[in-house]
Order: C-alpha cells, then structure tokens, then sequence
C-alpha cells in the first residue's frame, strides 16, 4: 500500500516512521533544529507547491508536504492500526 503525500509523490506505507504535524508540533526547538540540519545536508524533499504543513519521515528519507497530518491520515485510515504509525499533533 502506498500513501500519495502530495505532488507526483507516494511513498510505501510499510517505510513511513512518523508523520509530524508542522503548526502544532513543528515550533518545538528540536523540531526546528531537525528539520534546518536534515535540510541543509539535503535529507529533505519538498513535495508539491504551498506551504509545507506535515513532516513524513520515512525509512528512505524525509518529506515536507503541504497537505496536512490529518488529511494525510485519513487517506488511508488504516495505517496507524496495521502498521502503527504515529501520527503526531498537538494533541498528542
């Protein structure tokens, strides 16, 4: 199963290790530290035009996405249960 996370992207569900929502768990000093480090080394890929709403890190790779966790999440409901991915927001 693979989960389209914007642009001409889609990424297998099975590699997905987290998907990291930007406004709610994004402003974190560690988040923010992760994401300058990872994006000057050229670990991270932009996916898709617009602001970037959601992290999804994968076994592969990183991606910053301007479609939200939570749409992202109900795109296939049935990740979290099958294959325990974290979705990560504030309410976590």
């Amino acid at each position: 199963m693979f989960l389209h996370i914007g642009g001409d992207i889609s990424v297998p569900a099975k590699d997905i290790i987290f998907i990291l929502d930007l406004k709610s768990a994004g402003s974190g000093v560690a988040t923010k530290e992760f994401l300058e480090i990872s994006q000057d080394e050229g670990l991270v890929t932009e996916v898709g035009p617009g602001e970037s709403k959601s992290l999804i890190l994968t076994t592969e790779g990183a991606y910053l996405s301007a479609i939200s966790s939570l749409t992202l999440g109900g795109r296939s409901k049935t990740l979290q249960q099958n294959l325990s991915i974290s979705f990560l927001t504030a309410r976590d």
